[in-house]
């Protein structure tokens, strides 16, 4: 829940307040790790956790994607898998083996974190920002192409696979959705920023084409 929260307020974030908002949602993202995944930590340390996956990968799962998203709208790149474990290596005993997230459960976040990335890039769309919305649909197709060499190799993949149909969607809607600016936009340009209920990206007067 808390996780989600994160990525609720990263997709508040706009020109005028991207500071503010990524400021905000790295905090609460801390928050996160330093609340409840610590919590994990210490009630699994000492145990067979792999073992113990299913009953907390959901949660892993989330905090993967709230990461990776946060990540991506700071820099512009993806947060990989050992950069976070990584991040997670303070909240374990020293002397007992840490609990890390394994590859699996960072993909099923990574798979998720396409579906944001979607309706991120189309609020951007709508906000005028095209190209920063095509920076988003070249990161997303690179990821479910090196994903799509990747499923295939693996011995439990079965709940990647049924999520690889989910992210070729979000592919298209956002290829779409740039597509449609680039090619029709043009037809719209004199609507711009009128209150015609039929002009497209009503009240945006500064896409660049």
């Amino acid at each position: 829940m808390n996780s989600k929260k994160v990525i609720f307020q990263v997709h508040r974030i706009s020109k005028a307040n991207r500071e503010e908002v990524l400021e905000k949602a790295e905090k609460d993202l801390a928050a996160v790790r330093d609340q409840h995944i610590s919590r994990l930590v210490k009630e699994l340390q000492g145990t067979d956790f792999w073992k113990l996956r299913r009953a907390y990968s959901p949660g892993v799962q989330e905090y993967v994607e709230a990461a990776t998203f946060f990540k991506f709208c700071q820099t512009g790149t993806l947060l990989n898998l050992d950069e976070i474990n990584a991040s997670l290596l303070p909240l374990s005993d020293p002397s007992l083996e840490p609990l890390q997230i394994n590859l699996l459960d960072y993909l099923l976040g990574l798979a998720d974190l396409t579906g944001e990335l979607m309706r991120l890039a189309i609020g951007r769309i709508s906000d005028g920002e095209v190209e920063y919305s095509e920076r988003i649909c070249q990161f997303v197709r690179d990821i479910y192409r090196e994903l799509t060499l990747l499923v295939p190799l693996m011995d439990d993949g079965s709940d990647m696979k049924t999520k690889m149909d989910t992210m070729l969607q979000s592919v298209v809607k956002i290829e779409n959705a740039c597509f449609s600016v680039r090619v029709r936009g043009s037809e719209y340009i004199p609507l711009l920023g009128s209150s015609d209920p039929s002009s497209f990206l009503v009240g945006v007067s500064d896409v660049e084409l």
